[in-house]
């Protein structure tokens, strides 16, 4: 497989959230295709912990550095921004990835929304405005990858605090996409990964085990390298329980709430039970070359 121009030997990548699950599996994954990687992640005992970790698996541990950074502060941005450009010179591929959950519904606790908005939201803010000038400026291919969510498009019940965290990713990702491709010389590409249902290091460190509908990180990130080498902006991935087909079905359903003006969420209206139920069934929306 050809990859995306930025993915090379000797290139930079920085990843946030990158002490477990789809950073870390980025993180090794990257540095297996030969690129220095910067780790960062608020956690320091996991983020030393993964540094080490991939030092010893790539045998190269002056290409592996990492910073504890909290995305939500602009000022630990910049340092990251800074310590990278110092150590590598360059940077090819930004993920903005680090996001938590458990924010609750619209009436939940404030305390609590606001930090599901700050780590999120703001975070990939942070790492877009910290280190797009620079990369603009480079003359190299590169990447900026946002890390969105299914939760964010569709818009569930429930979660509501993370649903409009991820939805606001996507809004970024969107623009930022829009306005590098408007800037003259520039060779910066914009990507949103949207992971399905994925099967975390930290679930299994609790005593968990995979359940059989759920992908690993590393499949994640394999269909993240193959989407942006095929040029693709949105990266829709499926899992072992939910098909392209059926994301698309589920998707469309929603953006024709409002056309159709059906009720807010009619997914999961009791009245709409069976029509959501049938318009499922009729597989994707479109085929793709």
């Amino acid at each position: 497989m050809t990859n995306h121009p930025a993915f090379a030997a000797n290139r930079a990548a920085v990843i946030t959230g990158a002490a477990s699950g789809i950073g870390l599996a980025a993180a090794i994954r990257f540095a297996a295709l030969g690129m220095k990687v910067m780790l960062a992640d608020a956690n320091a005992e996991a983020l030393g912990a993964a540094a080490d970790r991939l030092a010893i698996l790539t045998g190269r541990p002056e290409d592996v550095r990492f910073l504890v950074a909290d995305v939500s502060n602009a000022g630990d941005v910049a340092r990251l921004k800074d310590t990278s450009y110092d150590a590598f010179g360059e940077v090819a591929v930004l993920m903005n990835n680090a996001a938590i959950g458990g924010g609750g519904g619209v009436l939940g606790d404030r305390a609590k929304w606001q930090e599901i908005i700050d780590v999120n939201l703001w975070g990939v803010i942070n790492g877009v405005q910290a280190f797009a000038p620079a990369m603009i400026r480079q003359t190299e291919a590169s990447a900026i990858v946002n890390t969105g969510s299914k939760q964010g498009i569709t818009t569930p019940p429930g979660d509501t605090a993370y649903n409009v965290s991820k939805a606001g990713v996507k809004v970024v990702t969107e623009a930022l996409a829009h306005e590098l491709r408007n800037i003259e010389g520039c060779r910066v590409s914009a990507h949103l990964l949207i992971p399905g249902f994925t099967f975390t290091r930290l679930t299994a460190a609790a005593g968990g085990t995979k359940p059989a509908a759920a992908w690993t990180p590393e499949q994640v990130v394999e269909f993240l390298l193959a989407s942006m080498a095929a040029g693709y902006f949105y990266i829709l991935c499926p899992d072992n329980d939910v098909t392209r087909g059926m994301d698309e079905r589920r998707i469309l359903w929603a953006a024709e709430d409002i056309i159709e003006n059906r009720p807010a969420l009619s997914r999961w209206h009791p009245d709409y039970k069976t029509a959501f139920s049938e318009f499922m069934k009729a597989g994707s929306v479109h085929r793709r070359n």
